[in-house]
């Protein structure tokens, strides 16, 4: 399969209220850097990193270069590199990477938010878009997301959703300074038969309505 048949519906927008989905672009480097520099403490705890080089620095190389390589990677078939949007301004990133073909159509899922935003359901509603948009437009099969076991905030995000837990996986990446245990949740086509944006919907709606709460994240 040629790589431009690998993603089929990208470059792509999505939106569901005041929360968007738009491709990461180069002229994103200054909010993006004000934006990690100012969240560096709340991100650092989650963030993967290299062991040699510091995970906050404050040039814009990073991002130029973490660019460049999701924009190839994109174009390879192999991630969907997406800017959040909160009301039609910067709030975070989320990447679907790690993207497998074959008879496996796989891929992983990371995310962040601007701690300033926290509360408003800007991920979940974010991760519901990705997830319907790489299951019904691009063509995959399998979502991951891996999660550090102390990061309730972001275990809760796929929870709601109904990501399965599938076990743990032993100092899987290195975060913080050191290799770190991560959660391994997962959905599959199968889970969502009418789309997860749908469901996240109706659980929104059913605590609105007085049904079972559901904790805005």
């Amino acid at each position: 399969m040629r790589g431009v048949d690998r993603l089929r519906g990208w470059p792509a927008t999505l939106n569901e209220g005041p929360v968007g989905l738009r491709p990461l672009r180069l002229s994103d480097v200054r909010v993006w850097r004000e934006t990690r520099l100012r969240n560096a403490d709340w991100l650092r705890p989650w963030e993967p990193s290299n062991p040699e080089t510091p995970l906050f620095r404050t040039g814009l190389g990073p991002y130029i270069s973490m660019v460049g390589t999701l924009r190839r990677e994109a174009r390879q078939g192999l991630a969907l590199p997406w800017v959040v949007t909160y009301d039609g301004r910067f709030a975070g990133q989320l990447t679907v990477g790690a993207i497998v073909w074959g008879s496996a159509r796989s891929a992983q899922v990371g995310y962040w938010v601007d701690g300033a935003l926290a509360g408003r359901a800007i991920i979940p509603t974010a991760l519901a878009l990705a997830v319907d948009h790489c299951f019904f437009t691009t063509g995959l099969h399998r979502l991951e997301a891996n999660i550090r076991p102390e990061n309730q905030a972001s275990r809760r995000v796929v929870e709601k959703l109904g990501f399965r837990e599938e076990g743990i996986r032993r100092r899987q990446l290195h975060i913080d300074g050191a290799w770190r245990d991560h959660i391994c949740y997962a959905l599959t086509v199968e889970d969502v038969p009418g789309g997860l944006l749908v469901q996240w919907r109706r659980a929104r709606e059913s605590a609105a309505h007085g049904g079972s709460p559901v904790e805005e994240v």
